[in-house]
This record gives C-alpha cells, sequence and structure tokens, in this order.
C-alpha cells in the first residue's frame, strides 16, 4: 500500500490510511532505523517512538536531518503489512529513482 504525506514542522506525517493498513494504534512503540537514504519503521516493544494520540507518525529530528528532510516535504510512505513494515521515501531518493527510470524511457535525454 502506498501514500504520500507531508513532513510537518515537528517532524510528523500523517497517513491514517496507511497506518490503519498497518494495524498500528495510537501509542504503538517503533523502531525507526535510517538505511541507504530511507526510513525504515517497524513496531518494537522497546522502540523509544510511538504513533502519537491523533494516529501520526513523528519523525525524529536526527533522522529528518540524516535524510535531508525539511517541512512541507511530501514523502512517499510504502506500507507492507504482511510484513509489519513501513518505508519512508524522502524526495532525494525518489529524484534518483525516477531520474535513471525516465532517462531509460526516455533514452538518456532528460533535457
Amino acid at each position: 500500500m502506498y501514500g504520500l504525506a507531508a513532513v510537518d514542522c515537528r517532524g510528523r506525517v500523517a497517513d491514517h490510511a496507511i497506518i490503519a493498513a498497518l494495524g498500528w494504534q495510537p501509542g504503538s512503540r517503533l523502531d525507526i532505523r535510517e538505511s541507504h537514504g530511507l526510513l525504515v519503521i517497524r513496531p518494537d516493544t522497546y522502540g523509544v517512538f510511538s504513533v502519537t494520540k491523533q494516529g501520526h507518525l513523528r519523525l525524529p529530528a536526527a533522522v529528518r536531518h540524516c535524510c535531508g528532510l525539511i517541512p512541507g516535504d511530501r514523502v512517499l510512505l510504502a506500507a507492507d503489512p504482511r510484513r509489519d513494515v513501513l518505508i519512508v521515501h524522502p524526495p532525494a531518493v525518489l529524484d534518483d529513482l525516477l531520474a535513471a527510470r525516465h532517462a531509460e524511457l526516455l533514452g538518456g535525454d532528460l533535457g
């Protein structure tokens, strides 16, 4: 399942359909890790992060800075409910993925 959401000034990302598809509830404990420019989020009984009371994800500042996320950035959310994981794709990663695909489609001519 996919969704698009903006990062607000406090690092919150709101997409209730994604959170519901994963079965995560307000207060669900989470582990958030950066890997190759992506954010991998999984439930973790001992996680230090959690779904907010409003059902939003709050991305920690250190993680946002690592991925170059700023308020207003839109991110692609890719949820895999069978694996109970959410992968957040920041704009820089999407740029890289799409540039390669578009160059392939257009025979290397992006201009």
